[in-house]
């Protein structure tokens, strides 16, 4: 019997540090802008956007209608977007575009692209994101 309780013991912790393990992981990554190799060459035009490209970049958020972190998300880029001349903040439903969503292999909301002024992927970002990252991966589009 003492031998039961402590493999179920011994199960139970095992569990749970990977399940802590895996959501401090998940914390650390999310929200951080980075450059994606597969993203290299992709360029986006107006046409696909439903809204102008930005004169120096533009900063594109992929949100759905039940996402409270896309809210915070919008209102992060709208506060960057009129701080740097030249940035405009695009927002599209993902829901109601699954085939640029399945191009640009968007998994999850909000993820934002960060576009140079002709439309090319430079950084991305999966989950809310700073605003300082924001600001930081708009050097390497302007």
């Amino acid at each position: 019997m003492l031998v039961l309780v402590m493999t179920g013991l011994m199960v139970c912790v095992a569990v749970l540090a990977a399940a802590s393990a895996y959501g401090v992981l998940h914390r650390r990554r999310s929200g951080r802008v980075r450059v994606r190799g597969r993203d290299d060459g992709k360029r986006l035009g107006a046409d696909r956007l439903g809204g102008a490209l930005g004169e120096r970049a533009t900063l594109l958020q992929f949100s759905s209608a039940f996402c409270a972190p896309c809210r915070a998300t919008r209102r992060v880029l709208g506060e960057v977007a009129g701080m740097v001349p030249g940035v405009t903040h695009v927002e599209i439903d993902a829901e109601a575009h699954l085939d640029l969503v399945r191009e640009l292999g968007i998994l999850k909301t909000p993820t934002v692209l960060v576009l140079d002024a002709d439309g090319r992927i430079v950084r991305r970002a999966t989950g809310q994101p700073r605003k300082a990252d924001v600001i930081a991966a708009l050097g390497e589009a302007v």
